[in-house]
């Protein structure tokens, strides 16, 4: 199935009233108490889990495109075309009371994000966008993001423990935020990835760093980024592609020096 301009346009635009149907149950469950316990210390709450029901039943029905979902996995990724799903970016958050957290959707065509949809309902905003078309925040056409330098931009980094290891220690993290909080204008640890994607392909941060996410956390935004005339990259300024779990995000200019900060501080193998 190979979908052009329009096609895009008008599943993103069904796309965003299943969002908006989805937005209403994660207002009411806000704080919601842990449902299911994952790996190490993270956790779904059934509000996760109800929404993921609701927009991939609803999704399938209504675009007849398949759906790999954060909580129950579903559509191959190397499917020609899907939507990828995060019910609830920023579990944490919501569990908590805090409004950070929020729905991503990435429409992904043989392997690359084409459109994405970020939902922030406690906040109201709505990003949408087709990549090579302009970016929409809550239905308003965005100019592109502008040029800009390190010392005039607020970076959103994702969180951590600095004692954790795996294949990006905490160690070298740490060493990524202390040689960040030199060059910066100030950071920024919003704890949602996909909300410092959106918030920079807004022009609101200036980039952001995202050390070992999954496509569920990266595919809206990416899409975002890209669409608002971002730069999108690893940590070693390779390709982004699906299987990446890092990202780093920027507007140009920033995007430059954001990366040979992190490639100042060496790779994660030496920490």
């Amino acid at each position: 199935m190979a979908l052009d301009a329009n096609d895009l346009e008008r599943l993103v635009a069904e796309a965003a009233r299943i969002l908006d149907d989805a937005a209403k149950p994660f207002i009411d469950g806000h704080r919601a108490e842990s449902a299911v316990q994952k790996k190490g210390n993270d956790f779904a709450t059934e509000v996760d889990l109800a929404i993921e029901r609701q927009v991939v039943e609803a999704l399938t029905r209504d675009t007849g495109i398949p759906v790999h979902g954060e909580e129950y996995g579903g559509a191959d990724l190397d499917s020609p075309v899907l939507w990828v799903l995060d019910p609830i970016d920023g579990t944490f958050n919501y569990a908590a009371g805090l409004p950070m957290a929020a729905i991503l959707l990435g429409l992904v065509q043989d392997g690359e994000p084409v459109a994405g949809l970020t939902w922030i309902p406690f906040t109201g905003e709505k990003f949408t966008a087709v990549v090579g078309k302009p970016l929409y925040r809550n239905g308003i056409e965005q100019p592109p993001v502008q040029r800009a330098t390190l010392a005039d931009s607020i970076v959103g980094v994702s969180t951590f423990n600095v004692d954790s290891r795996g294949r990006v220690p905490g160690r070298y993290r740490l060493a990524v935020v202390e040689h960040l909080s030199r060059r910066c204008s100030r950071m920024r640890m919003l704890g949602a990835t996909g909300i410092d994607l959106a918030y920079t392909a807004g022009g609101i941060l200036g980039g952001a760093i995202s050390f070992n996410g999954n496509v569920w956390d990266h595919a809206a935004g990416v899409a975002l980024v890209r669409a608002a005339g971002g730069i999108v990259t690893d940590l070693s300024g390779g390709d982004w592609t699906l299987t990446t779990r890092s990202v780093l995000v920027g507007v140009p200019g920033t995007h430059d020096e954001l990366l040979e900060l992190v490639q100042s501080v060496g790779s994660p193998e030496d920490y």
